[in-house]
C-alpha cells in the first residue's frame, strides 16, 4: 500500500500533496488557454499592519491625497489601488497575521481545497517550471511566516543577505555540480519507485478515487518534467550581481541590507531567475538606523497615542514603503521583453499585513495596496458592501490568481472576485 507521507517527503515536501479521496470536489486550478497579462508576483509584508491615519487616504476614488506612510508612491498614483475595509474576518490578537496570504489558519486549513497554501506559492506552482527558482523569500533576521506550501508548512525565508546572494548568484563548483547531478538522479529513482506504488494504488481504487488520482497523475508528470529542468540548470551559469557595495565598507545599515534584498529580487526578475518573490519586515530588527527612531518596532505600536511614539512608528512604516517604491521604480524603467510596457506593468505587486494595526492588535481593516500587474487601477476604494460589511480579502486574491491565468472560481473565504474597474466584488 502507498505510504502517503513517505511519498510526499520523497517529492521534497512542498511539491505536491495527494488529493483527498472520496471528498468534496476541489477547486483545483487549470491554466486558461490564452496567455495571462501578469507574469510576476511580488509580495511585501510586515507583522504589525499600519497606523491607519497615516496609511489610508481621507478621500476615496482616484483624486486622493497621499498620507505620510505611502507618500513615496505618489509617482505611481495612476497604477495603484488602496483597499480600505477588507480583511479575513478574524478575531484580534497576535498569531493570526500568518493567514495574511491565504485567509486560513493552519488549525482550520483542512476544510479548504488548497489548505492554507498562500497565493505566492500557488502562483509559483504555475510559473516555477519556467525559471531556475520557483520563488524567492526573504526577511532580515527572523521570518514572519508569510509563505506556506501545499503541505501546510511555512517556508523559511533567507534572513541573511549573503546567504540569499549565494543562493541566487553564486555558481556551483565543478564538484558541487557533480554532486547535484547525482542527487537529481537519486531523486529520479525515488520518483520512479513512488510512481510504481502510485500505479498499484490506482489499480485497486474505486472509480470515484481513480478520477481524482488521474488529476494527481498529472502532477506527477509535471514533477518529472521539473526534474529534467533542474538537471539542465545545473550546468548553466547564474547571472552576475555585485553585492560588495551593499555590505562592505562604510556604515552597514538596515537600509543597505534591504536595498540589497530588493535589488537582488529586482535583478532576479530581470534575468528571469524567478517570477515570484516575498519580502518581509521582521519585528526584531533594529530600526534605530532610521532617522528619528529610538525604540523597537513592536514598542512603537504600543504608543498610547503619544505623538512622539506614533511619529517613530510612522517613520518605520514609511521606510518599508520607501524600499518598495525604490524597487518598483527600477522595474518600471526596464522594458518588458517581447511585450508592451515595463516590467512593472507585468508584475503584480501586493503590500500589506495580516494585522490591521498593532496598537490595538486588530486583525480587521488590513492595510492593503496593489500596484502594477496591468490592472485598471481604481485609486482608494471602500470595499464594503451595501450592508456595510468588510470585503473578504480573498476576493482580491481570487482576482490576482485569475490574472495569472488560473481558473479559480473561489479561493478559501472569497465571496466573489474583486473588480478593479469598479472597485467592488
Amino acid at each position: 500500500m502507498l505510504n502517503r507521507r513517505a511519498l510526499v517527503r520523497s517529492f521534497g515536501g512542498g511539491m505536491m500533496a495527494l488529493p483527498m479521496l472520496e471528498s468534496a470536489p476541489s477547486s483545483a486550478a487549470t491554466p486558461r488557454s490564452s496567455s495571462p497579462h501578469a507574469k510576476r508576483l511580488l509580495v511585501v509584508g510586515n507583522p504589525f499592519g499600519a497606523h491607519p491615519e497615516h496609511f489610508f487616504p481621507q478621500q476615496f476614488g482616484k483624486d486622493f491625497q497621499f498620507p505620510k506612510t505611502i507618500r513615496s508612491l505618489q509617482w505611481l498614483k495612476d497604477r495603484l489601488s488602496i483597499l480600505s475595509h477588507t480583511d479575513h474576518n478574524m478575531k484580534s490578537g497576535h498569531g493570526r497575521e500568518i493567514a495574511f496570504l491565504s485567509g486560513v489558519l493552519p488549525e482550520t486549513s483542512a476544510a479548504y481545497p488548497e489548505k492554507n497554501m498562500t497565493i505566492d506559492q500557488i502562483v509559483a506552482r504555475r510559473t516555477g517550471t519556467q525559471t531556475r527558482f520557483a520563488s524567492v523569500n526573504a526577511c532580515l533576521q527572523r521570518g514572519i511566516r508569510l509563505s506556506w506550501n501545499a503541505n501546510g508548512m511555512d517556508i523559511e525565508p533567507f534572513t541573511d543577505v549573503r546567504r540569499m546572494y549565494d543562493h541566487l548568484f553564486l555558481n556551483l563548483t565543478a564538484k558541487q555540480r557533480q554532486e547535484r547531478r547525482q542527487l537529481l538522479q537519486q531523486n529520479g529513482s525515488v520518483l520512479d519507485a513512488a510512481i510504481d506504488q502510485f500505479n498499484g494504488l490506482r489499480r485497486n481504487s474505486p472509480k470515484t478515487d481513480k478520477e481524482r488520482l488521474d488529476l494527481y497523475a498529472n502532477s506527477i508528470r509535471t514533477l518529472e518534467h521539473n526534474l529534467v529542468d533542474r538537471q539542465q540548470w545545473v550546468d548553466r551559469d547564474k547571472p552576475t550581481f555585485e553585492l560588495d557595495g551593499y555590505v562592505s565598507g562604510g556604515e552597514i545599515t538596515i537600509e543597505n541590507h534591504y536595498k540589497a534584498i530588493f535589488d537582488m529580487v529586482s535583478y532576479a526578475f530581470q534575468t528571469d531567475l524567478t517570477r515570484v518573490a516575498t519580502i518581509g519586515f521582521s519585528p526584531e530588527l533594529k530600526y534605530t538606523d532610521i532617522q528619528g527612531v529610538t525604540r523597537g518596532y513592536h514598542a512603537c505600536t504600543h504608543n498610547g497615542k503619544r505623538e512622539d511614539t506614533v511619529a517613530e512608528l510612522v517613520a518605520i512604516e514609511s521606510f518599508q514603503v520607501q524600499q518598495l517604491s525604490r524597487c518598483l521604480k527600477q522595474l518600471d524603467q526596464i522594458p518588458e521583453p517581447n511585450a508592451d510596457g515595463s516590467m512593472l506593468d507585468h508584475t503584480v505587486v501586493l503590500f500589506g499585513s495580516g494585522m490591521g494595526y498593532g496598537g490595538t492588535h486588530s486583525n480587521r481593516d488590513l492595510p492593503i495596496l496593489v500596484a502594477g500587474g496591468g490592472f485598471q487601477h481604481c485609486g482608494h476604494v471602500d470595499t464594503r458592501d451595501s450592508s456595510g460589511d468588510n470585503m473578504p480579502l480573498c476576493n482580491l486574491y481570487l482576482a490576482i490568481l485569475q490574472r495569472f491565468g488560473l481558473e479559480y472560481e473561489q479561493f478559501n473565504q472569497s465571496s466573489g472576485v474583486f473588480d478593479f474597474t469598479h472597485g467592488k466584488a
